[in-house]
């Protein structure tokens, strides 16, 4: 069963409310490491809605107990064997956006709920059963995909409406990690900021293709055309993934680009080098964010992995 930490949806809060973060951290322990994950999502200072969702999951075993005649628990869960991160950043205007990102991670949700065999049983290849971990997280990309574009042609206001998606599902010490468009997915390790995915974007793809300079990219005014996303005009999105290994004291961020446009990669590291609590780290950067000008919504996940203590049996 998955147990689901919390699925934010910003447009369900009271209409005072600027910020919505999941409850209180509570670890997901697998095998070789143990992960501590929170997440944090605001609507900025310049926007009057958020269309950002975040999620964060642990999966576990579950045995739910039809009859007995112990007195036990109706539902018992063994230690989770995973965690998912999830964030999403809507687009489309009005409530397209807010829509997009909801469905997607939705459609998300369903998949792992009906896919969860594989999850459990992974080899050292990232397979299991003869199943490829990355092909399937392609495919549960494919089917938020095709899920938006649905919607949009069954209500003509939500036409043309799409939203990244980036996704880390760690298992053991695996980290496999699915995306579309510019949110990002980092690693921070032994003091240094890594960026595993690709933003897709019109001006990024003039940087890789060596058209535009890097560093004029920042500030280009094309820099917001999004080439590659969940839903969008048509289907077809185009589902970027990596697989590596998760090490004790890793941290990962998957974040909106409401974070990164506000706030420099040396002040993400510096955040998360300062702040060892995921908490404490995504209320810093969020805040930085906003002090910075909060043009946009900002919703960030860290996640920070650390080695399973020995049980006090266990010590010499």
């Amino acid at each position: 069963m998955m147990q689901l930490t919390q699925l934010v949806k910003p447009d369900s809060l009271p209409s005072s409310s600027r910020r919505a973060s999941a409850p209180p951290i509570v670890p997901a322990v697998v095998p070789d490491l143990i992960a501590w994950g929170f997440g944090l999502t605001d609507t900025g200072r310049m926007r009057e809605r958020n269309e950002d969702q975040f999620l964060i999951a642990s999966l576990a075993r579950a045995l739910r107990v039809q009859q007995s005649s112990l007195q036990e628990a109706p539902v018992q869960y063994a230690d989770a064997h995973g965690q998912l991160l999830v964030v999403a950043d809507g687009m489309g205007g009005n409530a397209g956006g807010a829509e997009a990102s909801a469905l997607a991670l939705n459609a998300i949700e369903d998949f792992l709920l009906h896919a969860l065999k594989w999850l459990f049983a992974l080899d050292g290849a990232g397979k299991t059963q003869g199943i490829d971990v990355l092909a399937e997280l392609k495919s549960a990309i494919r089917r938020a995909d095709a899920r938006v574009c649905e919607a949009a042609s069954i209500h003509p206001e939500l036409r043309g409406m799409g939203t990244t998606l980036t996704m880390a599902y760690t298992h053991r010490s695996e980290l496999f990690v699915t995306h579309a468009g510019d949110s990002r997915c980092y690693l921070y390790r032994d003091g240094a900021l890594h960026q595993l995915t690709q933003d897709h974007t019109l001006v990024a793809e003039m940087v890789r293709g060596g058209v535009l300079p890097a560093e004029r990219a920042a500030k280009h005014r094309l820099r917001h055309i999004i080439t590659n996303v969940v839903g969008g005009p048509k289907l077809g999105v185009r589902a970027e993934v990596h697989k590596s290994r998760l090490e004790p004291g890793d941290v990962l961020l998957l974040c909106t680009d409401g974070l990164t446009e506000m706030v420099m990669d040396s002040e993400i590291a510096a955040t998360l080098k300062a702040e060892h609590n995921p908490r404490d780290a995504a209320e810093r950067l969020v805040e930085l964010a906003n002090e910075n000008g909060g043009v946009d919504n900002v919703t960030v996940v860290v996640s920070r992995y650390e080695r399973v203590p020995p049980a006090s049996g266990d010590e010499a």
